[in-house]
């Protein structure tokens, strides 16, 4: 017989631990496990960021997105102030270098205002060379909100909150097989086969994979695109005061190549999105067959290939090309050269697609009769987690039974 718990909470990423650190706040008396794969927390998408406190910029009015970024933001750097972690609100520009970018910058504007963005202001080339001396561009928008962080820091630090709080944190505890019984749910995993009443599953890279273990079916599945990124050499650095992004393109949930001061002093440019040919293909030699071959019999990845296959062509270019990578870095910033950036690290995006071929643009949180799936967070979740953590709580809530809830304390929203 498996140890007893109320709720099982699947995945020790940012949004997993920011779940369970609230479930804890709201219900103290609640028996709860958490169970990570990797040997640590914040293994995956929380460790391999650029690390940058998102202001709720790009997203659409009304959208979950929309609705937890900002008030994402402000908790996380609250939990900081509280835990002594660092973080810098150092701000940011969005730069226009051409006429037809105009348009999605001012709707960019009109998004962030929509949304709660404070302080944003569209200024011109001579502002512009006031806040970062070396970038370029004919128009820019000013997010002076915007911070940076290391949210692998954060994780742990939500970690030992949890078990400070009587969760059980149980990394190397890899989820193998989900039983249905009477009373509850049997979670197999590599370290035991706990029992719980109830389960919510926060597992990024493979969230679709567990909602099918626990027996529910779902419209999309998770599409890996790798984004690999440069950072300058550190006496270059000086070309970047803080963040200097591009224009994004609207039909994509990605930012284009950008420049990131880091929380420990350097600069990142990057990242680029690429097919990924395995969920965890931190490396370009890096293949799982298993992981490529349901990509490639998914409807949904065809679908979206025949429609953006020039984009993606261009993406794979930047990947082996060092020269076209640096060429769309120059467009934002035109003293960087070839021999100013060396690699660095790269991440996986856990990108949720539809059958149609849509990327799935918003947070999807799939209701279950004894669980909850979050089925697609990508960025900026690790900016929105306790707002995210806020909204599954209200869902357990309402469909679990977790008896009356404590003081939260200032800070933690009931919703």
């Amino acid at each position: 017989m498996g140890e007893a718990f109320d709720i099982a909470v699947v995945g020790g990423g940012i949004v997993g631990l920011a779940t369970a650190y609230r479930l804890l706040r709201a219900h103290p008396d609640l028996r709860l496990v958490l169970l990570e794969k990797e040997d640590r927390p914040g293994a995956h998408q929380t460790g391999h960021n650029s690390g940058v406190i998102h202001s709720g910029l790009y997203y659409r009015p009304g959208s979950a997105k929309a609705r937890t970024c900002v008030a994402g933001g402000e908790l996380v750097m609250e939990l900081c102030r509280e835990n002594g972690v660092p973080f810098r609100v150092c701000g940011k520009v969005v730069v226009a270098t051409e006429e037809r970018e105009l348009p999605a910058l001012e709707e960019l504007y009109r998004r962030g205002t929509a949304n709660g963005v404070k302080g944003l202001e569209l200024i011109g080339a001579e502002r512009l060379r006031e806040i970062e001396p070396h970038a370029t561009g004919i128009r820019a928008l000013h997010v002076p909100g915007a911070g940076i962080i290391d949210y692998a820091e954060v994780a742990r630090k939500l970690a030992g909150l949890v078990a400070a709080s009587g969760g059980d944190v149980r990394t190397g505890a890899r989820l193998t097989a989900v039983r249905h019984e009477e009373r509850g749910l049997v979670l197999e995993t590599t370290r035991g086969s706990p029992r719980a009443r109830w389960m919510v599953s926060c597992a990024g890279l493979h969230s679709d994979r567990v909602a099918l273990l626990e027996g529910g079916r779902h419209a999309s599945r998770i599409v890996p695109f790798r984004g690999e990124y440069y950072e300058l050499v550190p006496e270059r650095c000086q070309l970047v005061k803080a963040l200097i992004y591009p224009v994004p393109d609207p039909r994509f949930p990605f930012l284009g190549v950008h420049f990131t001061r880091t929380i420990h002093g350097g600069v990142e440019a990057g990242p680029n999105a690429v097919l990924a040919f395995a969920r965890e293909g931190y490396r370009k030699s890096d293949v799982s067959l298993r992981d490529l071959a349901e990509v490639l019999a998914y409807p949904g990845f065809w679908r979206l290939a025949a429609r953006y296959w020039r984009t993606g062509y261009h993406e794979m270019v930047r990947s082996y090309s060092r020269r076209a990578f640096v060429a769309a870095l120059r467009r934002l910033v035109p003293e960087v050269r070839e021999e100013d950036v060396k690699p660095a690290g790269s991440g996986v995006r856990a990108q949720a697609l539809a059958r149609t071929g849509q990327l799935v643009d918003d947070f999807l949180i799939v209701e279950r009769p004894r669980a909850l799936h979050v089925l697609n967070a990508p960025s900026p979740a690790a900016t929105a987690s306790l707002a995210i953590a806020g909204e599954i709580l209200r869902k357990a809530e309402e469909r679990f039974e977790l008896g009356p809830r404590a003081d939260v304390g200032a800070g933690l929203p009931a919703r």
